[in-house]
């Protein structure tokens, strides 16, 4: 809780970070696997993370969802290390790329339905080499999760 400078308690806002990414060819996945592995490990040990989850989808999509401090927190994390070198590679191994960020007053990860939601209706498209027909549009499927 923080207090505001009238006195009046305010609650803390954590930040939400949602991805969803897609691996246009099965040659590209051992090295995507590899760096994702690398990159949720650097992300759970990051300053600030609360909560790192994937999801392995349809279709070679995959989902994370992470919780954080604050966005300075995340961004901290975006911007080093392996998930910094690994970055500009989506471009050539994906052909739909997104993301979504949010500020929500509970430290607990949403479900993925509330992330494919969210991603659906404000997401950012990154670019990719070779845009899929869905990837302008944000028209995804809804995550299987397990």
């Amino acid at each position: 809780m923080i207090i505001a400078a009238t006195g009046t308690p305010r609650p803390t806002m954590y930040f939400v970070s949602v991805t969803r990414l897609r691996v246009k060819k099965m040659r590209h996945l051992p090295a995507f696997f590899w760096h994702s592995l690398r990159s949720a490990l650097q992300a759970r040990r990051a300053p600030g993370n609360l909560h790192v989850g994937t999801l392995m989808d349809r279709r070679r999509v995959f989902w994370t969802l992470s919780v954080w401090q604050s966005e300075d927190d995340m961004r901290a994390f975006r911007n080093a290390d392996v998930h910094l070198r690994v970055m500009p590679k989506h471009a050539l191994w994906c052909d739909e790329a997104a993301y979504a960020h949010w500020s929500q007053e509970d430290s607990e990860p949403p479900g993925w339905m509330e992330a494919w939601e969210r991603l659906v209706k404000d997401g950012v498209t990154s670019n990719v080499s070779e845009p899929s027909p869905e990837h302008e549009t944000r028209n995804y499927p809804r995550p299987k999760a397990r």
